[in-house]
């Protein structure tokens, strides 16, 4: 599968609030949105989301493509912090889960596509050591 024919499935984000934020809300959430991607606050977020997916590799393999397709590599811990801060969007596939995800590098929210149940329940709980929340979209 392609990283396009995955932006097509269903999906669910990983982040740091526990749902969607109403349209109408009352609050400030640009310009809290604003705050959570500037330094140290987007470092921070980031580091959750590599120790979430560095849990999540000692359970599947995890290749990472560039937003171009190119050929996946595997995943190195050590980079892998590095390479979500570096503002290029990053795509983490699961062939054999056929799932995968994916973080715009600007976005305070990583996506996941296409998950099994399994997958689905792991990735929470994992979020959820991470002090994240794993929530489907209301339009999805």
């Amino acid at each position: 599968m392609t990283i396009d024919d995955y932006l097509e499935k269903p999906y669910w984000l990983i982040d740091i609030l526990p749902k969607q934020v109403p349209a109408n809300s009352r609050g400030q959430y640009f310009k809290i949105e604003r705050y959570w991607l500037e330094q140290p606050q987007f470092s921070r977020i980031c580091r959750k989301f590599a120790s979430l997916l560095m849990k999540l590799n000692c359970y599947y393999g995890i290749a990472v493509a560039d937003a171009s397709g190119a050929v996946p590599v595997c995943l190195q811990p050590e980079s892998l912090e590095k390479m979500l801060t570096g503002g290029d969007a990053v795509y983490m596939v699961m062939d054999s889960e056929n799932a995968m995800i994916g973080f715009n590098g600007d976005d305070h929210y990583m996506t996941l596509y296409n998950p099994s149940k399994e997958l689905l329940e792991l990735v929470s709980l994992l979020a959820n050591s991470e002090g994240l929340f794993v929530w489907k979209p209301d339009n999805k």
